[in-house]
């Protein structure tokens, strides 16, 4: 059974903070109002954005082993980095709350907007909620150099702080989409064919490298897996993931790896930057919402269902194709970009 792969996870620590499989769901509303586009394709949702803790979203996977090895090493304080409006951040905070842990966030102002909404708002609203001690730096500063300054003075203290990069997205945290892709090899056989596409959206490249990781570790293909990049070019997202992805699977199987052509990352919905909205993406968040109900993110699944829909209109999906969608979460953001989205409307 496909299952059995989840023995090659249990040399890590794992703390658990999702209570079970994410589901899969069909969008047939959708698949009609795209129409002729699909050629005969069908669209699935992974939603990954329904964990409950903290108000879901993907990276609480990549936590389940980053607070493992932070309890494994006796630590007592999680300090990790971001934008304000880190879905990432966020997420950690809920779950060191949940574990009994400070927790500290370097925040870094990486998109030019001072409206209150964006500022106090969404995701910054909820690292407060949840007790972290934020730490606000200018766009230009090194926020991991400043998150170990801060861990170097803790130890002063006496504290045991643990440092994490953004979005989590380190070999270990990676491990948690690896785990996910074992899921999907499960899920995916009550999908006729399989899927033929994953697509999701790639900023810190964990969860595409994650994924990738896991399919080379079980014997699958890991160029499946199709991102779209968010904050860097194609071409440093690409060789951010590909190395990340083999230095994930160096964990799992040193005996495997994965080679650049097995990594597909698109930089067509990337638009000006980070966080900076596009039409394509506002158009994607509307046209989600208005057939499914299901609500998309500004920065994350806008842009990469944004690819979704681009790809379809260009014939990229072929008749009898299972596409899966990884919704990834960040709700809070679109209360963030309120007066964005008043414009874009």
């Amino acid at each position: 059974m496909i299952s059995n792969y989840l023995s090659l996870f249990e040399p890590f620590r794992r703390i658990k903070l999702l209570e079970t499989s994410t589901p899969i769901q069909r969008l047939h509303r959708l698949e009609r109002e795209i129409g002729g586009n699909l050629g005969g394709a069908r669209i699935y949702a992974k939603r990954d954005d329904l964990m409950s803790l903290g108000g879901g979203g993907n990276k609480l996977r990549k936590i389940e082993f980053l607070l493992g090895e932070a309890i494994e090493q006796g630590c007592d304080t999680f300090i990790t980095t971001g934008g304000l409006q880190s879905n990432h951040a966020r997420l950690s905070a809920a779950a060191a709350a949940h574990v009994g842990m400070a927790c500290e966030l370097v925040l870094a102002e990486m998109v030019r907007r001072e409206d209150d909404a964006y500022r106090r708002n969404g995701n910054m609203l909820l690292d407060q909620i949840f007790g972290a001690k934020i730490h606000l730096l200018g766009g230009t500063e090194n926020v991991l150099e400043f998150a170990h300054g801060r861990a170097s003075l803790l130890k002063k203290e006496g504290r045991r702080p643990y440092v994490v990069g953004a979005g989590g997205s380190s070999s270990i945290g990676c491990l948690g989409y690896a785990v996910c892709a074992v899921e999907l090899a499960e899920q995916e056989q009550a999908i006729e064919g399989g899927f033929a596409h994953i697509v999701v959206a790639n900023g810190s490249s964990g969860t595409h490298a994650g994924l990738a990781a896991g399919l080379a570790a079980i014997g699958m293909d890991p160029a499946k897996v199709h991102s779209y990049a968010v904050v860097n070019s194609q071409e440093k997202t690409h060789k951010t993931t590909w190395e990340l992805a083999n230095a994930t699977l160096a964990l799992i199987d040193p005996t495997k790896s994965i080679d650049s052509v097995g990594i597909r990352v698109s930089g067509d919905q990337l638009g000006s930057g980070y966080g900076i909205s596009t039409p394509a993406m506002w158009d994607a968040v509307r046209m989600m919402a208005r057939t499914e109900g299901l609500l998309l993110d500004p920065v994350y699944t806008g842009k990469a269902f944004a690819g979704v829909l681009a790809a379809a209109k260009n014939g990229a999906y072929s008749n009898g194709d299972a596409i899966l969608f990884l919704m990834t979460g960040g709700l809070p953001g679109l209360f963030a970009y309120q007066p964005v989205f008043d414009n874009a409307l």
